[in-house]
């Protein structure tokens, strides 16, 4: 019987079940100082501090607050930037230090929200680690911990075993700060602030239109209209519905994440993964692990889709994906390839033409941002704070500033690189080269001596498994 057999795809998340108090829809015309259009990370974090403010604050969402792709990822709060850091760094040199700034800000954004809301969530401080699975992904791994270190961002380098990775890892760089977390469980507990606010929160609320009326902007729903001074597109990946969104501001990509079901405590003690830190690999489209607190592991990404048109299409995940990185998760952690996967989620998420967040005005009063591109569980809720600090206040935070973009203008990068080719051609390159470094024998390698490592210096071990140091 296969892995796959009984797995469960399902259109929401598998991290929590749909909440059982979603709010009626708008059924009237109101007024408002500002309306947030999207309840996710972003929409719910700008509406919640509005709402701090004391900003009178509508927020509109299609489905129920926490329905996105915040609650669909991995649960992994990075601190380091998405993208390819590479070229990053060769594109925006002398922008990293900010950058950088940025982005561990975020992470720290995120941990206050938990604290200071009481959301139990899971989390764990434990950091991420970009881990690597051959020797080439090792030398790609010390030239970003170079970089990101000279921006000034606080990570370590190491062998799997000081950095406590499991055995098949051969090593890699842990950002320092960061960790992991039940997102679906984060996104309720940010749902349950907002609903417990000043802002008025309308769910089962799609937003149809947006269009100016003189110096205020009107927002469309099936049920009603909502005037506002100024809006605030926190939408992701579903931005480009609307033509009063920038053009190209994002690339819609569909991501699938799968879990497995509950593995013996033993089992997992074996695999060496003492940091439980997530891991996301050095592959051109990366694939991320983590261990979760009910014992199963999460995993995914490794292949994605580029959306055609809008608007973007509800779906559940593509079983013959699932069925890959179920392959993919066999060949990193051998000694679980019986291991069954319960669940199967997905969905859309935005990339952004930069690599980086971005955020800014159309009209001065039409505000946007997107910071997904694989970090938004950390960047969108800060961005989206920040952008309501610069509502609410008239002045400009500096972390803002690094992303701010002056005119909504933005270039075919992505479309280029991650257009429907463009995946395709870097997942066959990921095959190609998984299918030569040895990246399967490596794993295999390490598994069977990790008992003689018990023994034997973590030096001892790397060069009997092919890591040179």
């Amino acid at each position: 019987m296969s892995a796959t057999t009984n797995t469960v795809y399902t259109d929401f998340s598998g991290w929590i079940d749909p909440p059982a108090d979603v709010r009626p829809p708008l059924r009237e015309n109101l007024t408002c100082s500002v309306a947030v259009i999207g309840g996710g990370l972003a929409g719910m974090a700008t509406a919640l501090r509005l709402a701090e403010h004391g900003v009178d604050t509508i927020l509109l969402e299609a489905a129920f607050c926490g329905h996105g792709a915040g609650s669909r990822n991995a649960g992994q709060l990075a601190s380091a930037p998405g993208g390819d850091i590479q070229l990053l760094d060769m594109l925006y040199r002398k922008q990293m230090p900010a950058i950088v700034r940025l982005t561990e800000n975020a992470a720290a954004h995120v941990e206050g929200l938990i604290a200071t809301r009481g959301i139990d969530c899971d989390y764990e401080a434990t950091g991420n680690v970009f881990a690597a699975v051959s020797r080439g992904q090792l030398g790609r791994t010390r030239r970003i911990a170079k970089i990101l270190r000279t921006a000034g961002a606080e990570v370590e380098e190491g062998n799997a075993r000081e950095l406590g990775i499991p055995h098949g890892f051969l090593g890699g760089m842990r950002e320092v700060h960061g960790g992991i977390m039940n997102p679906g469980k984060f996104l309720r507990g940010l749902r349950t602030a907002v609903l417990g606010s000043s802002a008025r929160v309308f769910e089962q609320s799609k937003v149809t239109d947006i269009v100016r009326d003189g110096c205020d902007v009107v927002v469309e729903t099936p049920g009603g209209v909502v005037w506002a001074g100024t809006v605030v597109l926190a939408t992701n990946a579903y931005a480009g519905e609307w033509d009063i969104t920038p053009k190209r501001l994002s690339s819609p990509m569909w991501v699938t994440e799968a879990e497995t079901e509950p593995i013996d405590p033993e089992r997992l003690a074996a695999l060496g993964w003492t940091s439980r830190a997530g891991l996301v690999t050095q592959h051109n489209i990366m694939e991320n692990y983590r261990l979760t607190a009910r014992n199963t592991i999460v995993f995914g990404v490794r292949k994605i889709e580029r959306a055609v048109e809008y608007p973007l299409p509800e779906r559940t995940p593509d079983p013959s994906v699932v069925a890959e990185l179920t392959e993919a998760f066999a060949r990193r952690f051998p000694t679980l390839a019986d291991v069954a996967v319960a669940r199967a989620w997905g969905g859309w998420i935005g990339i952004t033409s930069s690599w980086l967040p971005v955020a800014g005005t159309t009209g001065g009063n039409v505000y946007y941002s997107l910071a997904c591109n694989g970090h938004g569980l950390a960047q969108a809720p800060y961005i989206g704070a920040l952008i309501a600090d610069r509502i609410a206040t008239g002045t400009m935070p500096e972390d803002l500033r690094t992303v701010w973009t002056e005119q909504p203008r933005f270039g075919r990068a992505v479309g280029l690189i991650m257009g429907r080719l463009g995946v395709r051609a870097a997942w066959a390159l990921d095959r190609f080269n998984d299918a030569l470094n040895g990246s399967k024998r490596i794993a295999r390698r390490r598994y069977a001596h990790a008992t003689a490592a018990d023994t034997e210096s973590p030096r001892e071990l790397d060069v009997r498994s092919g890591e040179h140091r």
